[in-house]
Protein backbone atom coordinates (compact mmCIF):
# COMPACT_ATOMS: atom_id res chain seq x y z
CA UNK A 1 0.00 0.00 0.00
CA UNK A 2 1.31 3.38 -0.83
CA UNK A 3 1.89 6.04 1.80
CA UNK A 4 -0.53 8.38 0.05
CA UNK A 5 -3.37 5.87 0.26
CA UNK A 6 -2.81 5.37 3.99
CA UNK A 7 -2.74 9.13 4.54
CA UNK A 8 -5.95 9.51 2.52
CA UNK A 9 -7.65 6.78 4.53
CA UNK A 10 -6.46 8.30 7.79
CA UNK A 11 -7.72 11.75 6.73
CA UNK A 12 -11.10 10.26 5.80
CA UNK A 13 -11.35 8.46 9.15
CA UNK A 14 -10.49 11.69 10.98
CA UNK A 15 -13.20 13.54 9.05
CA UNK A 16 -15.74 10.82 9.85
CA UNK A 17 -14.80 10.92 13.52
CA UNK A 18 -15.15 14.70 13.64
CA UNK A 19 -18.55 14.46 11.93
CA UNK A 20 -19.70 11.71 14.30
CA UNK A 21 -18.56 13.72 17.33
CA UNK A 22 -20.57 16.68 16.06
CA UNK A 23 -23.67 14.53 15.50
CA UNK A 24 -23.34 12.98 18.97
CA UNK A 25 -23.12 16.45 20.56
CA UNK A 26 -26.16 17.66 18.62
CA UNK A 27 -28.17 14.57 19.59
CA UNK A 28 -27.10 14.88 23.22
CA UNK A 29 -28.26 18.51 23.32
CA UNK A 30 -31.56 17.51 21.71
CA UNK A 31 -32.15 14.72 24.24
CA UNK A 32 -31.40 17.11 27.12
CA UNK A 33 -33.85 19.68 25.67
CA UNK A 34 -36.55 17.04 25.24
CA UNK A 35 -36.03 15.88 28.81
CA UNK A 36 -36.60 19.44 30.04
CA UNK A 37 -39.70 19.72 27.84
CA UNK A 38 -41.03 16.45 29.28
CA UNK A 39 -40.44 17.67 32.82
CA UNK A 40 -42.36 20.86 32.05
CA UNK A 41 -45.22 18.87 30.52
CA UNK A 42 -45.40 16.50 33.49
CA UNK A 43 -45.49 19.46 35.87
CA UNK A 44 -48.26 21.11 33.82
CA UNK A 45 -50.20 17.82 33.85
CA UNK A 46 -49.75 17.52 37.60
CA UNK A 47 -51.02 21.08 38.14
CA UNK A 48 -54.01 20.53 35.84
CA UNK A 49 -54.86 17.30 37.64
CA UNK A 50 -54.71 19.10 40.99
CA UNK A 51 -56.89 21.95 39.67
CA UNK A 52 -59.47 19.46 38.39
CA UNK A 53 -59.55 17.70 41.76
CA UNK A 54 -59.91 21.04 43.57
CA UNK A 55 -62.84 22.16 41.44
CA UNK A 56 -66.35 21.94 42.86
CA UNK A 57 -67.88 18.50 42.43
CA UNK A 58 -69.80 18.09 39.22
CA UNK A 59 -73.52 17.46 38.87
CA UNK A 60 -72.84 14.14 37.19
CA UNK A 61 -73.51 11.20 39.46
CA UNK A 62 -71.22 8.23 39.65
CA UNK A 63 -72.39 5.39 37.40
CA UNK A 64 -73.36 3.19 40.36
CA UNK A 65 -75.52 6.04 41.78
CA UNK A 66 -77.50 6.54 38.56
CA UNK A 67 -80.96 5.03 38.33
CA UNK A 68 -81.18 2.41 35.63
CA UNK A 69 -82.93 3.33 32.39
CA UNK A 70 -86.63 2.35 32.11
CA UNK A 71 -85.99 -0.66 29.89
CA UNK A 72 -84.21 -2.57 32.70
Amino acid sequence: MSKNTLEDRLAELEMRLAFQDDVINILSEQVAKQEMDLRELWEAKRLMHKQLKDMAPSNIKAEEDETPPPHY
